[in-house]
């Protein structure tokens, strides 16, 4: 079934309006993660406002963080109009000022003609920020790497002695020290109640020391698959759409394991001062629209922020793969998960992370 079929007049109208507006030699610089993540986005985004206003886009990739938007502004020398970030980042960067506020009542409405608000998924909505996908970190391996027994909790990462071989890790305390406990024992669930602690804390460095010989730090979306691929890993940790995407495009012979799982959203966010702030803005609404969510998700197996988008998944790009089964919040796949704390990172991220590096180079 075509998308534009179960979109209704009034719903296209609301999408396009604002985009048919915009001067058609204006320019905008979108930053991302680059990869397979921003090839989706191209796909579903960039390329249909492109050729629906005539706007010029520039695409740059990043590695995540407030630093570099932080120092744009304060600069005042503003080069990037819009953002994709993680949660805990954008709620900081909120925080600190320099963000554009967005105000969500004009952001187009559902298919059905459902008002913003309600149509996107509960937390995904924020003063500075519009999310536009959901997606997990998980650990992957290379099914022909490992014979006999597979890998499938948590705590199998962790364990070298059943499972030898070089493991990959984000070079983060986040998620790094959500998994270190879960492997630990502790319930995805609880997860957040005992590393609020001290002694949780401590727990969380403990286990990481278990297999710190071991790791292969990477900071690139991109370079998990990579690892797997080269060999130089036997199991990483990685973004799921990441490795969807080895598998589905480039045949690796991967396979994703989704016990304990940590889940999150991605936001679209505007620099305060941005060069291009009417046209970013322009296509942040036309972005988050149900159609172009719902799209994304033929490219890669991220789930939209949208509750409208979700029934308009449908099988990837080339006609083989059902989505829906590939998605983060798949009944399947979200039996023993955890949400991103964006609270308790954005209060905690600076000590931890000093706590990580410091770690790092002992």
């Amino acid at each position: 079934m075509h998308y534009a079929k179960l979109l209704t007049a009034a719903a296209v109208g609301t999408v396009f309006a604002a985009g048919t507006a915009i001067a058609q030699d204006k320019s905008l610089t979108i930053v991302s993660w680059g990869g397979a993540y921003t090839a989706s986005q191209v796909e579903a985004y960039h390329k249909p406002y492109a050729k629906k206003t005539g706007v010029k886009i520039k695409s740059e990739d990043y590695n995540g963080g407030i630093a570099q938007i932080k120092a744009q502004v304060k600069s005042g020398k503003v080069t990037w109009d819009i953002v994709d970030v993680e949660l805990a980042d954008a709620i900081r960067a909120c925080d600190e000022g320099i963000l554009e506020t967005i105000d969500a009542s004009t952001l187009p409405k559902g298919a059905d003609g459902t008002p913003a608000k309600d149509d996107f998924i509960s937390g995904t909505l924020h003063d500075c920020a519009v999310a536009n996908i959901i997606w997990s970190t998980i650990y992957a391996y290379d099914d022909t790497k490992i014979k006999g027994d597979k890998p499938k909790t948590m705590s199998d990462f962790f364990d070298t002695k059943k499972f030898p071989g070089k493991r990959g890790m984000r070079k983060n305390p986040k998620i790094n020290l959500e998994f270190a406990l879960i492997a630990d024992g502790v319930a995805a669930k609880d997860v957040y109640k005992v590393l609020e602690t001290k002694e949780g804390v401590d727990r969380a460095f403990k286990k990481l020391d278990t297999i710190k010989k071991d790791i292969v730090w990477w900071e690139a979306g991109a370079q998990p698959p990579q690892l797997l691929a080269d060999g130089q890993v036997v199991m990483t940790t990685a973004y799921n759409g990441r490795i969807f995407n080895a598998v589905a495009k480039e045949k690796k012979p991967f396979v994703i394991v989704w016990d304990g799982q940590g889940w999150d959203i991605d936001l679209w966010v505007i620099p305060k001062g941005a060069p291009n702030k009417d046209t970013a803005m322009d296509f942040l609404k036309f972005s988050t629209a149900t159609e172009q969510l719902a799209n994304q998700a033929k490219y890669i197996a991220y789930a939209p922020a949208r509750k409208s988008s979700v029934a308009l998944v449908g099988k990837y790009q080339d006609g083989k793969i059902d989505m829906g089964p590939q998605m983060p919040t798949a009944p399947a796949n979200f039996k023993n998960s955890f949400q991103n704390n964006f609270e308790f990172w954005a209060d905690r991220s600076d000590e931890l992370t000093k706590r990580f590096n410091t770690w790092l180079a002992k």
